[in-house]
This record gives structure tokens, sequence and C-alpha cells, in this order.
């Protein structure tokens, strides 16, 4: 993928090459991300974020990332908030919105519908998440989480051992990051999920023809044993047809500190895309295990500024001139990172 302009729109763009140049340039970012240099590389550009369905950290964290990069952010959230409650078409509102932005990013909730904005748009359009379908900056961040983790216990990609736990047939995120792992070799992948929510064919059958070997299961604790990654999702309720329907699901799959210490390796690496439901009647994802060395989800949104932020500099062209427009930090960044 030349990148350069691109539309971010499915995992389906990135062969490993293309993955590997990301999270080349995501490394570079991390002096910025981390504040430790500011750089203006972007300065002058602008950025739409347009989230037509719930969101923060995606919303919040590709806004971060431009900024960092030293552009402006405009925000339109909810539909009723934009022209399309007015009866615009996509293709319309694109052709608006796309004159008065340098890129956009796009999330909403028909599978699809960010396609059909970036058919019509003038500049380059990233997929936020598109209903059930994909969400690839999401996978990307996860893959790069995953590369690091592995990477300090002396492990890479291929030959990842890994248990996909929850909604796997809404799970967008979950979706594009099996696609994403099929570009690897030797991956064993365990999909754990009660029935009616199992991975869509089509992707299981994606991974069997690249030569992975996939497993699928009903019950958690014999799923998530022998993996190095436990990846966990929560009940998508918001793509159900009832509140009711949702709820025969919420919290039929609990990981807590128990339950990973008997069945799941001592060094396997804890994931989640977030939010985690810490209802009383969902608790996917104990708060107990939060001081698990080994849960990795906060490390996962800070990874996304620098997957977002590598995104933006290749699409826009300026991988080669980041830190030409770098600077010191002017204020006290311990003030940020100090402990609670």
């Amino acid at each position: 993928m030349n990148f350069v302009g691109e539309h971010i729109l499915s995992v389906s763009q990135f062969d490993r090459a293309d993955v590997d140049r990301v999270f080349q340039i995501a490394d570079k970012m991390e002096p910025y991300a981390n504040r430790q240099k500011i750089t203006r590389v972007l300065q002058g550009a602008i950025l739409s974020n347009m989230f037509f369905e719930a969101s923060t950290r995606t919303r919040v964290s590709f806004g971060s990332a431009f900024n960092l990069l030293g552009g402006d952010v405009r925000e339109t959230t909810g539909v009723s908030q934009s022209a399309i409650a007015k009866g615009e078409s996509l293709r319309d509102f694109a052709k608006v919105m796309s004159g008065y932005s340098d890129v956009i990013a796009m999330r909403h909730s028909v599978a699809g519908s960010v396609a059909e904005f970036a058919s019509a748009s003038r500049s380059p359009v990233i997929n936020g998440g598109d209903g059930e379908n994909e969400h690839p900056s999401q996978a990307l961040l996860d893959l790069y989480t995953i590369a690091k983790e592995l990477a300090s216990r002396d492990k890479t990609i291929d030959e990842l051992r890994i248990a996909v736990v929850g909604d796997l047939k809404y799970g967008r995120a979950v979706h594009s990051l099996l696609k994403l792992l099929a570009v690897f070799d030797s991956v064993s992948v365990n999909l754990v999920s009660p029935p009616g929510l199992q991975t869509p064919p089509e992707i299981v059958e994606l991974l069997q023809n690249q030569g992975h070997i996939v497993s699928t299961f009903e019950r958690l604790e014999e799923g998530i044993s022998a993996v190095d990654i436990l990846y966990v999702t929560r009940t998508q309720e918001e793509r159900f047809s009832s509140q009711e329907e949702a709820d025969r699901y919420r919290g039929l799959f609990r990981v807590n500190e128990a339950i990973y210490t008997q069945h799941c390796e001592p060094n396997t690496v804890i994931m989640h895309p977030l939010p985690r439901d810490s209802r009383a009647a969902a608790q996917e994802l104990s708060e107990d295990l939060d001081n698990n060395p080994n849960l990795a989800i906060f490390r996962q949104t800070d990874n996304g500024i620098l997957i977002r932020m590598a995104l933006f500099a290749l699409v826009l062209d300026v991988t080669d001139r980041i830190e030409e427009h770098s600077s010191p930090v002017t204020w006290n960044t311990r003030i940020r990172t100090r402990d609670p």
C-alpha cells in the first residue's frame, strides 16, 4: 500500500509489509506521544473527527494523535447534530466535509457506511468503526500491543497462540484483528463464544485458508489455557434487536483473577479493546485483575495514540519531516506522569 492520500477502510488493504511499516513509524512517535518532544509537522492541517456512534477512546485518541502532530481538530458527534438528520446523503455530506478537511476520521453504526462516504470524499478517510463490520485502527493498535508484549517475552507474532473471548459475532475489533492476524505465520486461534455469537464463518475460513489453526469453544476454561494472549471483549449490546436479547448473553463469560490463575499460563497477556462492562451483571474482565502485571489494557490505549499518529503521518506524507519540525517540551511533564 502506498498510504499517501489513501483511505484506510479495512485491514484487508494491509499485507505484512504494510503492517511492519505502520509499526516502524509508530515506534518513531514515542518521544512525541510521551511528551519528550513536540512536533508541528501538521501545523495548519485539519482533521474532521466525525463520530455518528458513541465513542470516547477512539474519538479522543484520533484527536489527540492529530494534535500531537501539530494539527487542528474539528468534531462532529451524533447524527442529530449533523445535516444527515435533515436527510442529506452520505455522499453529499462527504463532498462538503472533505472540502473543509485534510483528513477525516469517521465512525458510523451501519456496516459499509464509511466506505460509501469515502467514495465521494476529496480527502483521505480513516474508518473509526462501521457497525459490526471493521475497526482497522483498533486492530493495528491491538496487534502492535501484541508485538510489544511478546517481544518482552522473546516471542513474535509468528506462532502466536491467542484466545479471543466473548461476542465474536458483532465485535468489529475482533473481526479486524483476526483478519490482520492472517498475514502472519503459524498462528493458533481459540475462538471462545456462546452459541449465537460465533465468529462469522468467512473470517474463520480466511484464517484456515492461510494455514492457521482455528479451534472453537463454548466453555471459557477450555479455551483460555495454553495461550500467549487472552483477548476478551464485551457483549455488543448496541447491535442486538432488543435489550432483552442482549441481556441473555451478558456475564456468560467472566475472567477474574481466580479463573486466570487456575487456567492460564503465568505470563499470558490479558487484553481488551475497551470499554469493559464493569456492571455487576457483566464483569467480562474483572477489576480484581487490575494489579496483575500481565493486564495490558491500558498499554493498549496508550499504543492507540502511536498507531493513529503513524497513520496520519503516512497518509499525509510527513514521515520524513517530523524531526525537522520538532522542539523541546515547554511544560513540566512530570506533573502528567506522576502516579495517582
